[in-house]
C-alpha cells in the first residue's frame, strides 16, 4: 500500500486519481446565505458560515486540496481557514483532500464516534460490490479504493449531545446503514440539511446520469452500502424533519415542494426506489 505520511498522519489515498467527473465538476452554488455547495468530479463538499466564522463539510475526491483550497479563496478571501472539518463518513469521495487541508489549516476534523476506526486506520470499510444490481459505475466499484486513511490526533469524535464544533444552530444526525458512523446534518431555522450520502439527488451507479447529473431523488449508493435495513430508516428520520434545503453528497442541491415530495416519496416507498434487487449486502429481510 502506498501512502503519503505526514506527522501522525498518513494518507492512503495520496497516489490515487480517480478518472471521474460530472458536467456540474468545479461549479460552484450559493444554495443559502451562508450555505455554499461546490462539486468536485462527481461529489459535492459545503461552505458554511460566512468569512470570519466557517466550517468545511467533506472534503472531496483524492488530489482534491488545491482546488478545495482555490475555491474557498474565492469565497472568503486568501487566507481564510475554517473553524474545523466536518466529514459525514469517511469513504474516499468525502475524504479525498482531508489530509492536505488539516496540514495547511491546522484544524481539527469531526465525525461520529463509529466513523473513527476508518479515519485512524484501524479498519477499512467492507469492499464495493461490484455485483449488485446497478450500472457502469456499480459494476467498476471494486476498483475504488476502501482503505482507511489515519488522520491521528487530528480527528475526534462529534459530541454526543447532537453539537457541532463550528456549527452553531446545527445538529448532527446519525443516519447509518451507508456506513455505520454515517451523519446528517440538520438546522431547524431554515431546515436546511446536509444529508451526505444517506440519500442523493442522482443515481450514482449510472454512469450516464451521473455524468449528466440527471435529477433523481433516490438512496445512497449502492455498491457502498452495506445494510439496506437502517440505510430505509435513515432516510425515513429525514423525511419527518421535512427538510427545505438539502445538499446531499452527489447531485445537484434540491429545495422546496420538489424536495418535501422526493423525499415523501422515498420513504415510503424505499424497498422499491433504493434497494437493489441482488447484491452482496442487500438484506433478505428488507425485500
Amino acid at each position: 500500500m502506498e501512502y503519503h505520511q505526514s506527522g501522525d498522519m498518513e494518507d492512503t489515498l495520496a497516489n490515487h486519481y480517480i478518472p471521474m467527473t460530472s458536467v456540474r465538476s468545479g461549479e460552484s452554488e450559493q444554495v443559502s446565505v451562508d450555505l455554499y455547495c461546490y462539486t468536485n468530479q462527481i461529489v459535492n463538499i459545503s461552505l458554511v458560515g460566512t468569512a470570519e466564522d466557517w466550517v468545511l463539510v467533506d472534503t472531496g475526491m483524492p488530489q482534491s486540496a488545491n482546488r478545495i483550497l482555490k475555491v474557498v479563496e474565492e469565497r472568503f478571501g486568501a487566507g481564510s481557514k475554517p473553524n474545523a472539518i466536518i466529514l459525514t463518513h469517511g469513504h474516499f469521495d468525502h475524504v479525498g483532500g482531508v489530509i492536505d487541508l488539516v496540514e495547511a489549516w491546522n484544524v481539527t476534523v469531526y465525525a461520529h464516534e463509529l466513523e473513527i476506526p476508518y479515519l485512524t486506520g484501524q479498519a477499512s470499510y467492507p469492499e464495493p460490490d461490484g455485483s449488485v444490481e446497478g450500472g457502469l459505475i456499480a459494476k467498476i466499484s471494486p476498483l475504488f479504493p476502501n482503505e482507511p486513511i489515519n488522520l491521528g490526533r487530528h480527528v475526534q469524535a462529534l459530541p454526543s449531545n447532537g453539537s457541532i464544533p463550528g456549527m452553531p444552530g446545527w445538529r448532527w444526525i446519525h443516519t447509518p446503514g451507508h456506513t455505520p458512523g454515517h451523519v446528517s446534518l440538520f438546522r431547524d431555522k431554515d431546515r436546511a440539511l446536509l444529508a451526505g450520502d444517506a440519500f442523493v439527488t442522482v443515481e450514482q451507479d449510472s454512469l450516464y446520469k451521473v455524468l449528466t447529473q440527471k435529477k433523481e431523488l433516490t438512496g445512497p449508493p449502492v455498491y457502498f452500502t452495506t445494510d439496506w435495513a437502517e440505510a430505509e430508516q435513515s432516510v425515513r428520520h429525514l423525511e419527518t424533519l421535512q427538510p427545505n434545503i438539502a445538499i446531499t453528497g452527489h447531485g445537484v442541491p434540491m429545495t422546496g415542494k420538489e424536495l418535501t415530495s422526493g423525499l415523501s416519496q422515498l420513504a415510503a416507498d424505499f424497498k422499491r426506489i433504493a434497494v437493489p434487487d441482488h447484491g452482496r449486502y442487500v438484506d433478505n429481510q428488507s425485500q
